[in-house]
C-alpha cells in the first residue's frame, strides 16, 4: 500500500491512496499532524476528560459529557455500525489507525502539549463518533426550552414568541444554489459559509482525498473521517445549512432512591429502575470530583438528581425533579456515518440525494448539484414525531403524552427562477422547528442575485461579504418618531436615519448606531420587569448562556422594538434615554475599532490583538457581536466556499486562519487576510501544480495500530440495563474511562468552549 501527500500554496493537504480504506489512513495520519493539539482536545472533550489538563475551567464541560453519555453514545453507535455497515465500520477504524500513526509527529510539532504537560493519548475506532456528537450535542439548542420555561414562567406565555429570534446558542450558516438558467456557464454553484464559533485552529480543514474509488475536494471536521459537510467530487457537489428544527427532548423526572439504587416514576403511574453510576473527574491542581451518572428510560440525567434541581419548580405533590434528555443517536444508536462513504463516491445529485437518506444529526437542509444541471435541495436527518409541548419546554416523565412516535418525513423544494437561499430562516424546515433566524439575510441574498441574470464563480465572494442590516429597522423608526431631543441627540439622530445602514468596518456611523443599540439593550435589560429573568437558575454552568438576559434581549431587539405592548416597559423612554448617552460620549472611531475577532482557544493566547471585523449578527457577513454584551464576534464564517460545476478548478475557499493547527507554521494564518477581504484561495485540482511531501513506504499498510484493543466496551458498567443493580457500580475515574489520560502537572487557564 502506498500514499502520497501533496500540498497546495496553502499547506493545503491533498491525498492519494491505493483505496478507500488506505485514504481514510492517510487523512487521520495528516490530520494528525497538522492538528493534534485540536483533536486531542476534542477527544478528551468527547470522554469528559479536559479538565484533568485544562483545569479547573474545563470541569463543568467535563461533569456534562459524563452526565450525558456522550463516549458510551459512540461507543454504542460504533458497535451498530459495525453489524450494519462493516464496511463504514473499517473505514472509520482506518482513520483512528492514523490519527495513532502520526499523533507523535504532530504532538513534537504542538506546543501546547508541553504547555500542558500531556502527552498524546489513543484514538480507539468510535472516537471519531465522540468528536462528531461533542461537536453537535448542543447544535440544537435543546437548553433554549429552559430560557422559555423561565420566560414563561415569570413573564406569561406570550414571552416565548417576544424572545424567539435567532439566539445566542444557535449556529447558523449561509448558503445558495444558482442553477445554469441563472449562471454564466449554463452549469450550477453552489456557495455559502457556515456560521461557527470561530476556533483556532479551525473547525473546517480543506482537504483533498483521491483513490481510484473518487477524488473529493471538501471541508472535513478534523477527527471526523470524510468530508460530510461540504465537498465536491468533479461532477456533483453539496454543502448543508443549520435546519434549525427540534430533535432533542428534555423531560422533567422524578427519581428516588431505592435500598437497589435509583427509580423513576413512569409516565404509568409506576416507578422504574434507572441506570445509575459515579465516576471520578480528574482536575490539575485540585481535588478530583465525583458525579453520579444516572439515565431514565427517556434518557441520561443532565440536571438534578433525586434530591431534586432548585431551578425546576414542581407545582405537583411528589419527589423533586430532575431534567434528563432525549436524542436521536441515543435512542437509535446511528450518528449518520453510514452517508460519509457514499458522499464520497456520488457522481450525480441522485447520489447525494440516496447518501443524505442515511444523515442522522444535525439536521441539515442541504443543496447539491451536478454536471448534468441537476440541482437537489433537502431536509436531511432525524427528527421524532411527538407532541409540540415538547418541541418548546421541558416536559414531565410521568404524565403520558410525551413519547417519540416515529420520525418526521424530510421535505424537499426546488428553486424559485433558478435560486434556492437557505441561511436558517423558515422554510423547508419550517415543520419541523420551533424558533428560525430571522428572514434578513435569506431575503438579502435572494435579493443580490436577483440583481443579476447570471454569475460566476468569481462573483461569489460579493455576497459573502454583504454587509447591509436588515434588522435596523425598527430601532431605526422609534428614533425618527422621537422629539423634545438635546440638539446633540437630535444631530446625533439626523445621522443614523441618513446611515446607508451597512455595517462597514471603517464605518463611524454602523460604530455610532451599534452604540445607541448597546445602550438599549442594556437599559431594557435593566428594567424591573425582567429582573426575575436576571437570576442565574441552578442549571449546569454550560446550559446558563442560554439562560442570560441580557443576550436574550440584544438578539430579540427586533422583535422587543416591534411588539405592540412590551409587559408596560416605556420603550420610548428607553431609546430617548439610550441616543442622548451616546450623543453626550460618542465613539470616537469606526465599527471594526471595537468589533474585533474573538476566536475561542483552548489555551488563551497571551499578549493577542485580534483584527477587527465588518458585519454584524444579521447581516450576510454575520460576524455576530453581542448587543448589549460586547462587540467582539467569537462566531462568524467558519470557512466561505463557492462550489463551480462547469469547471471545479474555478472553484473557491478559505478558512478564517490556515492549514495548519501549529502555532507560528507558515500555513498557520496565512489564509487570514483573504478571509478578512472576502477573497478566496483557488481549489488546485492539478496533481502537477502541488508539492509532493512524502511518500508512505509498500510495507506502511495500515493496521495493526490497535491490535488487541477490544472494540467494544471494555467494561460492562457502561452497558448495564436499569435493573442491572447499578449501585453496585464501582467508581470510575478518568483512567477507567479512557485508559489513557495523561499525568498533568500543569493546571492552564482555559475560556469554555461550547456551542453557546
Amino acid at each position: 500500500m502506498t500514499t502520497e501527500t501533496y500540498r497546495d500554496a496553502w499547506g493545503i493537504p491533498h491525498l492519494r491512496a491505493s483505496g478507500a480504506r488506505e485514504l481514510a489512513w492517510a487523512q487521520g495520519r495528516v490530520t494528525a499532524r497538522d492538528r493534534a493539539w485540536q483533536i486531542e482536545v476534542e477527544r478528551h472533550r468527547s470522554q469528559g476528560t479536559t479538565a484533568a489538563f485544562l483545569g479547573a475551567e474545563a470541569l463543568p464541560w467535563d461533569v456534562f459529557a459524563r452526565r450525558a453519555r456522550l463516549d458510551d453514545t459512540a461507543r454504542r453507535c460504533f458497535a451498530a455500525l459495525e453489524r450494519d455497515d462493516p464496511e463504514t465500520a473499517d473505514w472509520v477504524r482506518a482513520y483512528t489507525e492514523g490519527v495513532n500513526a502520526g499523533l507523535a509527529e504532530g504532538a513534537a510539532r504542538a506546543p501546547e502539549f508541553a504547555r500542558v504537560s500531556l502527552a498524546p493519548g489513543t484514538w480507539r475506532p468510535w472516537t471519531p463518533l465522540g468528536v462528531w456528537l461533542t461537536t453537535h450535542i448542543l447544535f440544537a439548542g435543546f437548553p433554549a426550552k429552559l430560557w422559555r420555561e423561565e420566560a414563561v414562567r415569570h413573564l406569561g406565555p406570550g414571552a416565548a414568541g417576544l424572545f424567539a429570534t435567532d439566539g445566542p446558542g444557535t449556529a447558523g450558516s449561509n448558503g445558495w444554489l444558482l442553477d445554469g438558467t441563472r449562471t454564466d456557464s449554463g452549469l450550477p454553484l453552489l456557495a455559502g459559509d457556515p456560521h461557527r464559533f470561530i476556533e483556532d485552529p479551525g473547525v473546517y480543514q480543506q482537504i483533498r482525498l483521491s483513490c481510484p474509488e473518487f477524488d473529493v475536494v471538501g471541508l472535513a471536521v478534523p477527527g471526523v473521517p470524510g468530508i460530510p459537510h461540504f465537498g465536491h467530487t468533479g461532477t456533483a457537489a453539496w454543502s448543508i445549512t443549520n435546519a434549525m428544527a427540534d430533535y432533542q427532548d428534555l423531560y422533567r423526572e422524578r427519581l428516588r432512591r431505592t435500598g437497589a439504587g435509583v427509580e423513576a416514576l413512569g409516565p404509568d403511574g409506576q416507578w422504574h429502575a434507572a441506570h445509575r453510576h459515579t465516576e471520578t473527574v480528574e482536575v490539575a491542581g485540585e481535588a478530583p470530583a465525583k458525579i453520579e451518572v444516572i439515565e431514565t428510560e427517556r434518557g441520561p440525567v443532565v440536571a438534578g438528581g433525586p434530591e431534586g434541581l432548585d431551578a425546576v419548580p414542581d407545582t405537583h405533590a411528589g419527589p423533586p425533579v430532575a431534567l434528563a434528555l432525549r436524542h436521536p443517536p441515543r435512542v437509535t444508536d446511528d450518528l449518520g456515518f453510514g452517508a460519509l462513504l457514499p458522499l464520497l463516491r456520488s457522481r450525480t445529485v441522485a447520489d447525494v440525494d440516496r447518501a443524505f437518506d442515511a444523515w442522522a444529526e444535525p439536521v441539515n437542509v442541504v443543496q447539491a448539484a451536478d454536471t448534468g444541471g441537476g440541482v437537489l435541495h433537502r431536509v436531511a436527518g432525524r427528527v421524532p414525531v411527538r407532541a409540540w409541548a415538547n418541541r418548546v419546554r421541558p416536559v414531565p416523565a410521568w404524565e403520558p403524552g410525551h413519547a417519540w412516535e416515529g420520525w418526521h418525513e424530510t421535505a424537499r423544494g426546488l428553486p424559485e427562477d433558478g435560486i434556492a437561499v437557505m441561511a436558517n430562516q423558515r422554510g423547508l424546515a419550517g415543520p419541523l422547528g420551533v424558533e428560525f433566524a430571522p428572514p434578513h439575510r435569506a431575503d438579502r441574498i435572494r435579493a443580490l442575485l436577483a440583481g443579476r441574470r447570471t454569475w460566476s464563480a468569481a462573483g461569489m465572494p460579493a455576497i459573502h461579504t454583504d454587509t447591509h442590516l436588515g434588522s435596523a429597522a425598527p430601532l431605526l423608526d422609534r428614533l425618527a418618531a422621537l422629539d423634545g431631543l438635546t440638539p446633540g441627540a437630535a444631530r446625533l439622530r439626523g445621522r443614523l436615519l441618513s446611515w446607508d445602514r451597512h455595517m462597514d468596518a471603517g464605518s463611524t456611523d454602523a460604530a455610532v448606531y451599534a452604540a445607541v443599540r448597546t445602550a438599549v439593550v442594556r437599559r431594557l435589560a435593566a428594567h424591573p420587569v425582567f429582573a426575575p429573568l436576571t437570576e442565574s437558575p441552578a442549571y449546569p454552568e454550560v446550559l446558563l448562556p442560554w439562560l442570560a438576559l441580557t443576550p436574550r434581549i440584544g438578539f430579540a431587539l427586533e422583535h422587543l422594538l416591534s411588539a405592540e405592548e412590551l409587559y408596560g416597559v416605556d420603550r420610548d423612554a428607553a431609546v430617548r434615554a439610550a441616543l442622548e448617552e451616546v450623543a453626550a460620549a460618542p465613539p470616537a472611531g469606526t465599527w471594526s475599532d471595537t468589533h474585533r475577532l474573538a476566536p475561542w482557544r483552548a489555551l488563551p493566547k497571551e499578549g493577542h490583538d485580534e483584527p477587527g471585523l465588518a458585519g454584524d449578527h444579521d447581516c450576510v457577513l454575520c460576524t455576530s457581536a453581542v448587543p448589549g454584551l460586547t462587540d467582539r464576534a467569537a462566531r462568524g464564517p467558519a470557512a466561505r466556499y463557492v462550489w463551480d460545476l462547469a469547471r471545479r478548478e474555478d472553484s473557491r475557499w478559505v478558512v478564517p486562519f490556515g492549514a495548519d493547527g501549529v502555532p507560528g507554521g507558515p500555513h498557520h494564518h496565512d489564509q487570514l487576510p483573504l478571509w478578512l477581504a472576502g477573497d478566496l484561495a483557488p481549489v488546485v485540482t492539478d496533481w502537477t501544480r502541488l508539492t509532493r511531501e512524502d511518500v508512505e513506504p509498500p510495507d506502511a499498510t495500515p493496521g495493526g495500530v490497535l491490535d488487541g484493543v477490544p472494540d467494544e466496551t471494555p467494561d460492562g458498567v457502561l452497558d448495564r440495563t436499569p435493573d442491572e443493580t447499578p449501585d453496585e457500580t464501582p467508581d470510575r475515574t478518568a483512567d477507567d474511562m479512557a485508559d489513557d489520560t495523561a499525568d498533568v502537572t500543569v493546571k492552564a487557564e482555559r475560556t469554555e468552549k461550547s456551542d453557546v
